[in-house]
């Protein structure tokens, strides 16, 4: 019985946990999905650079791979491939990288049925 993903079917399924962003900017948390091993794993965005070397638009982006151990890298890549628009090969295996959408904290909702006895709501308190 063959228990491997390939790589479209893991993208399609992280895309029913994990929103992402439609662009990617520096200080993003992006996830990168690897083919061998077929892995996932996050980076933050450190800086964008226009290769000039290239007739094309394409970009030199620095990554911190939150991997043990943590690891610096630049890749040059066009937009197409660093927004997740499209799964692109390095060394001959497959990549995916997308931002995340972190969002704004939520704000939790309350209600009166929050407040104690005293009309105080429930938390953390000082306790000398």
């Amino acid at each position: 019985m063959k228990t491997e993903m390939d790589m479209e079917k893991m993208v399609k399924e992280l895309h029913k946990v994990v929103k992402f962003k439609e662009t990617t900017v520096v200080g993003d948390l992006v996830l990168v999905v690897v083919e061998t091993p077929l892995s996932c794993l996050y980076g933050l965005v450190r800086g964008f650079e226009r290769d000039q070397e290239k007739q094309d638009e394409w970009w030199r982006i620095s990554l911190h791979l939150l991997a043990l151990p943590p690891e610096e890298v630049t890749w040059i890549l066009r937009p197409a491939q660093f927004t997740g628009q499209e799964i692109f090969t390095m060394g001959g295996d497959k990549r995916y990288i997308k931002a995340v959408d972190l969002g704004p904290p939520p704000v939790p909702e309350r209600s009166d049925d929050d407040l104690d006895g005293k009309g105080k709501r429930p938390g953390l308190r000082l306790v000398k």
